[in-house]
């Protein structure tokens, strides 16, 4: 928490791009303004001679202001493909923290339509839904029969204490948007986080407890156990979840 999002920083994302494609983007806009402009002063008073030149000359800078247009959307494009390889590549996320993961009873993974009553408060396994949950960040926490069906398919589930520091939040928004093959992570409210306890993350048959938010111990269990599910579904065909 004191270096503020370490693993976005570490991911090298550049705005250089982002600033160039701003800058030509005003460019055009100016050429278009010019080009209006000078439509606007070609009129009958002009000699036939002055009129074919202005207009000439507004041709050109019409054509120059749909070029650099073209130029500032393309930068953009580069921009944000760039990120969206980098910046939330699970390769990332190795950064070896030492993690206190306790190894979970297995407790099956029959599916049912009927409630489930857990052995753990935070179950790690057992029966559960037919059907799972699509990833991201969640304000109000989802029935755990469908929890479970997300951790067999090799999520991971980041459980948060409701009305938890703003700065927590943020970064949880952050971690959600990684992926590795067909799984992903989810952030999810859970009173049922044990007292002295900030975080329990969870795996298939895994889990960790943090007294403190610490995003680099985070990183590391996702790093490791992140599509390491008994039931592996390729990306093509789980596209962000909630489809199984």
């Amino acid at each position: 928490m004191n270096d503020h999002m370490l693993i976005h920083q570490q991911s090298g994302s550049s705005y250089f791009l982002l600033y160039t494609a701003a800058i030509i983007l005003v460019m055009a806009l100016l050429g278009y303004w010019f080009a209006s402009k000078w439509n606007k002063e070609n009129t009958s008073k002009l000699k036939k001679e002055q009129k074919a030149a202005l207009k000439q000359k507004t041709k050109k800078m019409r054509w120059a202001a749909h070029l650099l247009l073209s130029i500032s959307v393309i930068v953009a494009i580069v921009h944000f493909a760039k990120d969206l390889g980098k910046e939330f590549d699970v390769d990332t996320l190795n950064l070896k923290a030492d993690i206190d993961v306790t190894d979970d009873k297995n407790y099956g993974s029959e599916h049912s339509d009927d409630p489930v009553s857990y052995e753990m408060k935070i179950p790690t396994s057992g029966t559960h839904s037919p059907h799972d949950l699509k990833f991201g960040f969640y304000t109000e926490k989802p029935s755990n029969e469908m929890l479970v069906h997300n951790l067999e398919h090799g999520d991971i589930i980041i459980y948060y204490r409701p009305g938890a520091d703003s700065k927590i939040i943020e970064q949880l928004k952050y971690f959600v948007n990684f992926r590795e093959a067909g799984a992903g992570i989810l952030a999810v409210p859970n009173e049922d986080i044990p007292a002295g306890k900030e975080v329990v993350v969870t795996a298939w048959t895994k889990s960790m407890e943090l007294a403190e938010y610490d995003e680099t111990k985070i990183a590391t269990f996702i790093y490791d156990y992140i599509n390491e599910g008994p039931e592996k579904i390729p990306a093509q065909i789980r596209r962000g979840g909630g489809t199984m």
